[in-house]
């Protein structure tokens, strides 16, 4: 223990030099404060730290010992105590004619002082307990702060005579027990929405990637689970979480490594530090030790605002964001604090050893009264790391629980007497166990208007505010309200931050940045990494139509069937509506092919009629040449009805168009085959083959092969017509309108009867290829067949893989192109010796041929 005590000597020498100028008189007066009244108010207030020769925490009650001062906001909890009971003693509506005293000591953390000072507030004596030799005590209640260990200590003790304990720390829920702390009230607000505000602070900033310092406890651990929660739910994640202790700094130091500040630490630019005690503890030394000044602290009301008294520039809490309980100001208070003075209050030890402290006072050596002070001194001229005027969280609660014990005890004693003002009497109290039920019920609202309630069920979740401490000029520690956080309006709205009045830390110009990877731009996605937290993701672009119009969203959303996604993927545009229109290029093209083919094929049926009466016309059956000539005419204005927008109309009659003229083109092909064959078949007259030729026999297919493809087309009208609808898909921005063939299985059927009457055409035609003739256009036939078949066997592939637009163009492609087969082929070599070789085209030429050794036809 020995080397402990030298460490605690050196780190904290200059408290220990200017206190042992004055030891010897602090072991003249009393370290507990009394002030007589009818009904007396005890308090335990942590003020001084005594280092004892022995050791710090050793159970024999030895009276050496070195006086260390603690934080100096602790000096003003008992002057807000003070304030209290005096304001109540000049309240005539409160308590009238029953004077308040107040009798307060300072806690030690020591087994043995704590229960030394129970005792002397108990039994009013100083020695033997449990021995009346001078007057009973007149206290009611006891105010405590709410250190695990001290209420451990003391509860158990003050249950024994059933003593009021009221605490003013931070709320422990591990106190609400009234089975094990019946005895026990606590003042300070709930903080179960701490967790709720901080992560919510974390929101309003984006920092997603941020580290936990928890002190050790059971509060520790609480906000651990409660913080972390929050973290899950809004999507924040812990780059790390590190228990630290709650020793005394100077104690904890010497006997451990420092390994909070760490290589896990060192990315991550906003820590969330949790205070269960306040005192000092091994956070603030390891940062004030490491200086680090780059990081973003955001802490709770616990923090204090000096460390140990230093005052350098690169001061590591600089900017820290605390959130603190919100409460109005007391009126008054800063008054009371600047006029209290040692010579106001002689009786106060503690504020004597603040004076001669802070306002370089000397002590007599006769009867330890200051001398020399500073002419006129006020604690109002010290800097807020000295002493903050402000209220703080402790001072206020302090207050609020001194007025809690003081309307209890009004109800008491209003209910108890029930008889006029008890003037010119003396005043007579009843135990301090009978203020329970009072204690229980007291609900009130204090001078600044904040509701003050003992009950810990109806206690409401408490409202933050917002601070950010300043540490220049350097070491005064500004504290600067930035917002207010609260609980009880919708998330969303119930925070307000003032950001251009934020001090941010030492090195950092603008609002920090604290993610584990940068958002994701609208246009990608997140996707996690493998074993790393949710935090921790990849950006990658939406697929193919999808979009993402926010950051960091988990999954792309596909834009509807009438929208299309723009190169940046972060926006669906609206689909044009388009088709094979007229005004297209590719339209245009279709339709003047179309008209050209079916202007030429009128113009050879007007060459054909023109010559009626010549050898080649006459020699094929000209009336057949008549009906293919007027079908093919058809066949080229039929893709027409393909090109412009689509109507009920014209999705029918495409079909049924395309079906029946081509069928009458290729029946008459086949029947024009089948006359050649015929023709060399008669070699005698009066035989059957003389009799179907003559008879126009041939004629009869193109009727009867029409009307199976007719029933055809009616069944397929009838059970599954085409019908108008949309492809959205094959034209990137574009929704495509075209007619749908409805019944696929009727379109090939259609399409197959067709194949079918060209094959047998071109099998016919290939048969009667080398009969000997002038005119046998059997090789012509033959060969318009070929590239019939070719056309539409292409087709078929080549139509399923194409989408849109370019599919109806395909299709009205293959009618052109078959059509123009049939004509070029069967047409173009007789159009060729009508115009250009007019000799051939005589029956002299064809007797010529005939006697050098041709057959006649």
């Amino acid at each position: 223990m020995f080397p402990l005590i030298v460490i605690f000597l050196l780190l904290q020498l200059p408290a220990l030099v200017c206190n042992l100028d004055y030891e010897d008189c602090l072991h003249q007066r009393s370290t507990s404060v009394h002030k007589d009244g009818d009904v007396v108010i005890g308090g335990f207030f942590s003020l001084y730290a005594h280092i004892y020769y022995t050791g710090i925490f050793n159970i024999k009650p030895l009276k050496d010992f070195y006086t260390m001062p603690l934080m100096p906001n602790n000096n003003q909890n008992y002057l807000a105590f003070i304030f209290a009971i005096e304001e109540i003693n000049k309240n005539l509506h409160l308590l009238p004619n029953i004077s308040l005293g107040y009798e307060f000591h300072n806690l030690i953390h020591s087994h043995w002082r704590i229960l030394e000072n129970s005792f002397i507030l108990l039994t009013g004596q100083h020695e033997i307990p449990n021995y009346m030799c001078g007057t009973e005590s007149q206290s009611v209640a006891v105010l405590s702060e709410t250190l695990w260990g001290t209420s451990t200590q003391i509860g158990p003790l003050l249950e024994l005579y059933k003593f009021p304990q009221v605490t003013f720390g931070a709320f422990d829920t591990m106190l609400t027990d009234s089975g094990q702390y019946p005895s026990l009230y606590q003042v300070a607000p709930k903080d179960a929405s701490l967790a709720l505000g901080m992560v919510s602070l974390m929101l309003h900033f984006s920092w997603t990637w941020v580290g936990l310092l928890i002190t050790e406890g059971h509060k520790g651990l609480q906000f651990l689970s409660d913080i972390r929660e929050e973290m899950d739910r809004n999507k924040v994640c812990a780059a790390f979480v590190k228990m630290v202790s709650t020793t005394v700094v100077s104690y904890l130091s010497a006997t451990k490594t420092h390994d909070i500040l760490t290589r896990e630490t060192a990315s991550v630019n906003v820590v969330i530090i949790y205070y269960d005690i306040d005192i000092l503890n091994d956070v603030n030394y390891n940062i004030g030790q490491h200086l680090v000044t780059w990081k973003v602290w955001v802490t709770n009301s616990q923090w204090h605002a000096d460390m140990a008294g230093r005052n350098f520039i690169l001061d590591p809490f600089h900017g820290i964001l605390v959130f603190s309980h919100h409460h109005e100001e007391i009126s008054g208070f800063q008054n009371f604090v600047q006029e209290a003075t040692p010579f106001k209050y002689p009786e106060d030890t503690y504020l004597v050893m603040y004076w001669s402290k802070n306002f370089r006072c000397s002590l007599s050596d006769s009867d330890c009264a200051l001398k020399n002070c500073t002419p006129n001194a006020s604690l109002a001229w010290l800097p807020p790391n000295k002493f903050d005027m402000a209220m703080s969280d402790e001072s206020y609660s302090i207050y609020n629980a001194v007025y809690a014990v003081a309307h209890a005890l009004h109800e008491m004693l209003f209910e108890e007497v029930q008889m006029p003002p008890m003037r010119n009497r003396e005043v007579t109290m009843s135990s301090p166990w009978q203020l329970h039920p009072f204690l229980k019920n007291t609900q009130f609202n204090n001078s600044a208007g904040d509701q003050v309630n003992l009950d810990n069920r109806r206690k409401l979740d408490s409202e933050y505010d917002i601070l950010n401490f300043w540490n220049f000029p350097e070491g005064l520690r500004l504290k600067v309200k930035l917002g207010t956080f609260s609980p009880h309006i919708l998330l969303g709205q119930n925070m307000s931050v003032s950001k251009d009045m934020i001090e941010w830390a030492t090195g950092i110009t603008q609002t920090p940045r604290s993610v584990c990877s940068e958002s994701c731009n609208p246009g990608f996605r997140k996707t996690s990494r493998e074993g790393k937290a949710a935090c921790c993701f990849d950006c990658i672009p939406c697929p193919e139509n999808e979009i993402a119009n926010q950051t960091d969203m988990e999954q792309c959303m596909k834009c509807p069937d009438q929208q299309y996604a723009n190169p940046q993927k972060d926006n669906c545009l609206q689909k044009s509506v388009t088709f094979l229109a007229y005004e297209d290029s590719l339209g245009k093209a279709l339709t003047c092919t179309a008209v050209s083919l079916a202007i030429l094929t009128a113009a050879v049926l007007e060459l054909f009629v023109k010559h009626q009466d010549t050898p080649i016309v006459k020699a094929n059956n000209r009336a057949l040449s008549y009906v293919l000539l007027i079908s093919l005419i058809f066949c080229f204005l039929c893709p027409l009805l393909f090109i412009g927008r689509p109507n009920t109309a014209t999705c029918i009659l495409q079909q049924t168009t395309f079906g029946v003229v081509f069928t009458v083109a290729i029946s008459t092909v086949l029947a024009k085959t089948i006359t050649v064959v015929l023709a060399f078949k008669v070699t005698a007259p009066g035989r059957r083959m003389r009799k179907l030729l003559v008879s126009g026999a041939p004629n009869s297919i193109i009727p009867t092969c029409s009307l199976i493809q007719l029933t055809l087309c009616g069944i397929w009208m009838g059970t599954n017509p085409p019908y108008i609808d949309t492809d959205a898909h094959s034209e990137h921005g574009h929704i495509i309108i075209l007619c749908n063939k409805g019944s696929l299985t009727a379109f090939y059927c259609v399409l197959g009867y067709l194949g079918s009457l060209a094959l047998v055409s071109f099998t016919v035609a290939f048969l009667a290829r080398n009969l000997p003739d002038t005119f046998n256009e059997a090789k012509f036939l033959t060969f318009s067949m070929l590239v019939f078949c070719s056309v539409w066997v292409t087709f078929l592939p080549v139509y399923h893989s194409t989408k849109g637009k370019v599919m109806v163009a395909m299709e009205v492609f293959s009618i052109l192109a078959s059509s123009a087969g049939l004509l070029g082929c069967i047409f173009v070599p007789k159009c060729y010796i009508i115009l250009l070789r007019p000799d051939r085209n005589s029956l002299g030429t064809i007797r010529n041929k005939t006697h050098s050794g041709g057959k006649p036809s």
